[in-house]
């Protein structure tokens, strides 16, 4: 557990992928962080590429905290970013919580839409990663739900990859129905194949990734922060 007035590092934890520009982004987020904070900030990836949370944790000293940027709830989350860093064997690691549909980031999402060009009048889709965990496709039920109200209209929830209606047929059947207009937001973290899939979809506008956006920073540091705080709370607790 951490002592008063030992700095807590931080683990960025990423999903990973292999267009370059989605590094760029989580270490860009990484970077704010850092300068935000003043301890170090080490980011890393639990598939497709390096470092692993293991490489990470080889260079980290503890006591140190990880916080998953995950918009969803899934099976990274849940098993994948435990058990890796389990495996380390590291017992002054503690996991914070995930980004998942928080508020703040639903607000970057229309943000990022309202920049790419959305019009009153305009259906809007919500396009998330897609997933077979029912945790998952709960907060993107909620991510939806959360959308529209902050634009004040029907949001239509799709998917890219698996796991609901695909975000191409929402929007033909959306023109079906008679909307003029089509606008797209990116339930996304970073750009690569996923975004450019949604920017070939046929909408009239689509939002960019919510990439290294204020709302991203600000929340990586208030699950720092909340994380730091219990795992003090405990130690104080057991030795009370």
């Amino acid at each position: 557990m951490p002592e008063r007035g030992r700095p807590v590092n931080l683990l960025l934890v990423a999903h990973g992928t292999r267009d370059p520009a989605g590094a760029v982004v989580t270490e860009a987020v990484a970077a704010l962080v850092r300068h935000r904070l003043g301890v170090r900030v080490e980011p890393c990836y639990v598939d497709v590429r390096h470092p692993t949370p293991s490489d990470a944790l080889a260079d980290l000293p503890g006591p140190c905290v990880a916080v998953p940027m995950f918009l969803a709830a899934g099976y990274h989350v849940r098993v994948d970013v435990p058990s890796q860093i389990s495996a380390t064997g590291r017992s002054d690691v503690v996991i914070g919580e995930t980004f998942g549909p928080d508020p703040a980031l639903v607000g970057a999402a229309a943000d990022r839409l309202r920049t790419a060009g959305l019009r009153d009048g305009d259906a809007v889709v919500l396009a998330v990663a897609g997933s077979s965990d029912p945790y998952a496709q709960a907060d993107g039920e909620r991510a939806a739900r959360r959308l529209g109200r902050a634009l004040s209209r029907p949001v239509t929830l799709a998917t890219i990859a698996t796991g609901g209606p695909r975000v191409g047929d929402a929007v033909a059947a959306l023109r079906d129905g008679g909307a003029r207009r089509v606008a797209v937001a990116s339930w996304l973290l970073a750009p690569g194949l996923f975004q450019r899939t949604l920017d070939e979809c046929g909408a009239d506008v689509v939002g960019a990734p919510i990439a290294a956006h204020d709302a991203v920073v600000e929340l990586v540091v208030d699950r720092y922060r909340a994380a730091t705080a219990a795992q003090r709370d405990t130690a104080e607790l057991r030795t009370a």
